[in-house]
């Protein structure tokens, strides 16, 4: 699943079916880079999506979302670069876990590594894998946490909330920054005319140019256009910024309902652009989503509600549904101003089971 969501520097990619592991693909347009959440069956990314990703978000380690790793380490450990791990508190023990079980005598210095982060609510353990060492793993620093958030960088950031699955589950919300933007009739208002130094301004908002450097700039005076020094650029700029509002992407998965987790979740998630969100079970079976620490179709009609996002992917829904996987959609309850987003049931190559092979034989 490609989208056409109203992203300016993030392309999401869903490479999962309804019941597949879940695999979000999020292209960094910008930087010609990638993240990806969680890390399921990755067996069909292409190499070069592989190669491109420079973060990897782990919600928990349970197998349907951890197993990819192995392939995620196999695609890139010969690439010079260091790959970003998040997860909770414990993941940089089962990399290295993960690494340990393979012989790395031939490593050399062109070998990537590994920075893997522990998240904890009030701080985060930092973990160093050098891949030309062998990947042995050295313990780097802990960070005080004094917010949600976990990763940023000049164009995304990444906040995360611990919620409980009978073992401690990470909630992700992905927020594009703001970008330089002017608006036209601000810029008219101001007298100003566009001109080469908008450019200038911008590199001033993208911290390129020296804080508080004097702007040369083009105003109208009558009918002439005449030159002018401004003392204080980033004052000029939140005169004539554009207000487009930046877009996010919330993703939560394997997360019980509870009261605290509802909590997390409506504070987290307020104002998504996009809710990617598990759905494991049908109303009928809420039991048996409370038992493993699920949501089911009546939980997510009351968070889709609450949060109200432009758009909503349900996802991961139990394999129990194979058949009847269709019901999913037809129990989701969508508000006004929320846009559904269906997946078909896979996406990644399947094997052919026996009863779908009767379906397409043809007598001798």
């Amino acid at each position: 699943m490609t989208s056409r969501f109203p992203f300016r520097k993030i392309e999401p990619a869903l490479f999962s079916g309804l019941l597949d592991d879940p695999v979000l693909h999020l292209a960094i347009r910008p930087m010609g880079k990638g993240i990806l959440l969680d890390c399921g069956r990755i067996q069909h990314l292409a190499k070069r999506v592989l190669k491109s990703l420079t973060a990897l978000f782990i919600s928990h380690a349970h197998m349907d979302h951890f197993m990819g790793i192995d392939t995620f380490i196999r695609g890139i450990h010969v690439s010079p670069k260091t790959a970003d791990i998040f997860g909770p508190p414990g993941m940089a023990t089962k990399i290295a876990h993960k690494l340990a079980g393979y012989d790395w005598n031939l490593a050399n210095e062109s070998w990537c590594s590994f920075r893997v982060h522990d998240v904890y609510d009030d701080r985060i353990e930092l973990s160093f894998f050098p891949g030309p060492e062998g990947f042995i793993r050295r313990k780097g620093e802990t960070r005080p946490r004094p917010d949600r958030i976990i990763y940023c960088n000049q164009h995304i950031m990444v906040e995360s909330e611990t919620c409980d699955h009978k073992i401690p589950s990470l909630m992700y919300k992905v927020s594009e920054l703001p970008s330089f933007q002017v608006d036209e009739k601000k810029l008219l208002q101001a007298g100003m005319v566009r001109g080469d130094w908008l450019r200038t301004l911008k590199k001033h908002f993208y911290g390129k140019n020296r804080e508080n450097e004097p702007l040369r700039v083009l105003r109208r005076k009558g009918t002439d256009t005449i030159e002018e020094l401004v003392q204080y650029p980033e004052v000029l700029y939140e005169k004539i910024r554009g207000e487009r509002k930046e877009a996010s992407i919330g993703y939560l998965t394997d997360i019980g309902f509870t009261k605290e987790n509802r909590e997390k979740i409506e504070n987290l998630m307020e104002g998504v652009t996009l809710l990617v969100c598990e759905c494991s079970f049908l109303k009928e079976d809420e039991e048996k989503a409370r038992i493993s620490a699920h949501l089911c179709t009546s939980d997510v009609n009351i968070l889709i509600d609450r949060i109200r996002p432009a758009f909503f992917l349900p996802i991961h829904l139990s394999k129990s549904y194979i058949h009847t996987w269709e019901r999913l959609y037809e129990e989701l309850e969508i508000p006004p101003g929320v846009t559904l987003v269906q997946l078909p049931k896979y996406l990644t190559p399947q094997p052919l089971l026996p009863c779908e092979a009767r379906k397409i034989m043809r007598p001798a």
